[in-house]
């Protein structure tokens, strides 16, 4: 018999930064005449799922954005969130930590990064019911990796070794029915039970659930030719972003 998870009060946080460092103020081109924010929060608010909707930013000029969508903004980011090392687990503790002391304490969070422009609110939908049905704690979307890593080379100056040498000649088109299938997060979708999430600081937990998306959609925007190619799958498939 299926149990569904009681996942409680949930929020939708989506991180949004302006100081990227390979591709500048990227949370906020504009794709197909909205920004990949805005896209963001319609996606979630599409989804009909979330108790609030919050975005996490250290800029003035990305909170205006969020605002002018109709997004609160009682806190700001710390600047030093906004630069490297800091990563998404930190800024989503930050989140939960404010939220918490301003009186809104959440039981599930849902990570939604604006560079994956082609989520779709139903995606968000199948991965929450995923979530439930399987009673985990964590839960990312994923996509299929094309070029497995158990093949990769490392370059050590001019040489080459093998990452994996007992997988050499094992993949592709001699892969077998050992050959497991290797996945990496998309970064469309993340779930966390939040107080698991406090435990162990890092949404890299296990056991945890994988909703699959296809390539296709599973861009996640990190540098100019991979917004370029965005801007070619936008006209080329405007159904994607009717969730925006």
């Amino acid at each position: 018999m299926i149990t569904d998870k009681d996942i409680g009060k949930v929020l939708a946080l989506i991180p949004a930064k302006e100081g990227s460092q390979r591709l500048p103020s990227k949370n906020i081109l504009p794709l197909a005449g909205k920004t990949l924010l805005e896209r963001a929060v319609y996606s979630a608010r599409k989804a009909d799922l979330f108790d609030r909707i919050s975005v996490s930013t250290e800029s003035a000029r990305v909170a205006s954005i969020a605002s002018a969508v109709g997004i609160e903004l009682p806190f700001m980011r710390p600047p030093e969130l906004a630069r490297d090392p800091a990563g998404v687990v930190e800024v989503a503790l930050h989140a939960l930590d404010k939220w918490e002391s301003l009186g809104e304490k959440f039981d599930t969070l849902a990570i939604l990064l604006p560079t994956s422009p082609f989520r779709l609110a139903s995606d968000i939908v199948a991965a929450m019911k995923l979530y439930r049905q399987l009673e985990v704690d964590f839960l990312m979307s994923v996509v299929e990796e094309v070029h497995s890593p158990l093949s990769s080379l490392i370059l050590e100056g001019e040489r080459l070794q093998p990452l994996h040498p007992d997988w050499l000649n094992r993949t592709g088109a001699r892969a077998t029915a050992e050959t497991p299938d290797i996945v990496r997060c998309n970064g469309a979708v993340t779930i966390v039970d939040v107080i698991r999430f406090r435990e162990e600081r890092n949404y890299y937990a296990f056991p945890m659930a994988a909703y699959k998306m296809p390539a296709e959609r599973s861009l996640d925007i990190d540098t100019e030719l991979e917004f370029t190619f965005a801007e070619f799958l936008a006209e080329r498939h405007p159904e994607w972003l009717d969730d925006a």
